[in-house]
């Protein structure tokens, strides 16, 4: 399937109106260096490189852009996305797996936006010690499960959201090594109401944890013996859980959907006009899709709410799913699951992989670009007198 390329970009309204908060002092050293790899993004400051189809019938030959490679560039993600994922079809156990969302009150966002490195890893160290404990708890499992997650921090709005994405096997390993599977034959994982209750309580007492340390500044104390007064307590917390994912397919396309995602998409922009910025959204809560209009300013502003910090791990695994014990539980798990479902694993895998590579010639069809030159740019940019088309005086 062949997509149309976007008309609006973020980099046209970054290029267009992020002076204006640079002149405001809004954004800091990283949200600068971010903007100004997305504006370069496959032009000519970037540099090029040129790919040949390894096709002896074919031969194309196709000069690029160098890409910015960025993880919050809305162009950079698709190949990424592709062999992220590749890896982690190595990972599938073949089992049913979960979809549980994770997310706070947004009356705690002020502490995120302020300290989101530190709150960032509480999140993440919530939620999974919140699944551990009901994984070993032998009236919900009694077993080591495992976990991924995957942090976003926004909406469809863009406004600051941060929650956890998790994929969840419907089971767990024993201590005596074998694979026992969730209650109810793994028609649901643990009770929802008692994962929010948990996970509410983790997260609060890492928050105190932190306020008696002097790390952060609470607007309003803790009362040990009124925990549950608190505003940041008595609020609802949400932990939202779909239902399971059969096979390997359905795991695979959900991750990813979900694993490179960034803020918003090029293609959801529908229109920059005037200082203003149209952009596409879907309301959850009504299941209705609408447009929403903001002052490029306050659009930029909102982007860059999303921007990590720089070497910020996003996505982490946990459990058995962890790059300390994949390996031998992965293998542990399959043998003693091989069966019909395995099967049904191979096949959907097979069909995931049957996909047309990012690589793949545009011209044959069947040949592989292969990179033969690379060009970077000189002194943080390209030589002037390169121009865009082929070929180039310097090839």
């Amino acid at each position: 399937m062949i997509v149309a390329k976007p008309v609006f970009e973020v980099a046209d309204i970054i290029s267009a109106h992020s002076c204006e908060l640079l002149v405001e002092g809004k954004l800091h050293a990283h949200q600068k260096k971010v903007f100004t790899n997305l504006v370069k993004c496959r032009t000519i400051d970037m540099g090029f490189h040129k790919d040949k189809c390894n096709n002896p019938n074919c031969k194309h030959i196709q000069i690029s852009y160098n890409s910015c490679r960025d993880r919050h560039c809305p162009k950079c993600n698709g190949l990424k996305r592709e062999q992220w994922v590749a890896e982690r079809e190595k990972d599938l156990l073949p089992v049913k797996y979960y979809h549980v969302v994770f997310t706070v009150p947004d009356k705690l966002n002020p502490l995120f936006l302020k300290n989101p490195v530190l709150l960032f890893n509480l999140l993440f160290r919530s939620a999974w010690e919140t699944v551990n404990e009901f994984g070993h708890d032998h009236k919900h499992l009694g077993a080591q499960t495992g976990m991924t997650c995957i942090l976003h921090t926004w909406g469809q709005n863009l406004a600051f959201h941060p929650h956890l994405h998790c994929l969840i096997p419907a089971g767990g390993i024993t201590k005596n090594g074998k694979w026992r599977y969730t209650k109810s034959k793994g028609k649901f994982l643990f009770p929802v109401k008692a994962l929010s209750a948990v996970f509410r309580g983790k997260l609060t007492d890492g928050l105190i944890k932190l306020d008696k340390k002097g790390i952060i500044s609470l607007p309003q104390k803790f009362i040990k013996s009124k925990k549950y007064l608190h505003p940041y307590y008595n609020t609802p917390w949400i932990v939202y859980a779909k239902l399971p994912m059969h096979n390997a397919r359905q795991v695979i396309n959900y991750i990813s959907r979900y694993s490179h995602r960034i803020a918003i998409s090029n293609h959801r922009i529908k229109a920059i006009d005037k200082g203003q910025v149209t952009f596409s959204y879907f309301n959850y809560r009504t299941s209705k899709a609408g447009t929403i209009q903001l002052k490029a300013k306050d659009f930029l502003q909102r982007f860059a709410l999303h921007i990590l910090p720089p070497g910020f791990m996003k996505i982490r695994h946990y459990g058995i799913l962890s790059s300390k014990n994949k390996s031998e539980c992965i293998a542990k798990v399959r043998e003693e699951l091989e069966n019909v479902l395995t099967r049904q694993q191979d096949s959907s895998m097979k069909h995931a992989k049957s996909k047309v590579s990012y690589r793949t010639c545009p011209i044959c069809k069947n040949g592989q670009m292969i990179l033969i030159e690379i060009h970077r740019p000189k002194n943080k940019g390209s030589p002037k007198y390169l121009v865009p088309g082929y070929p180039f005086s310097s090839l």
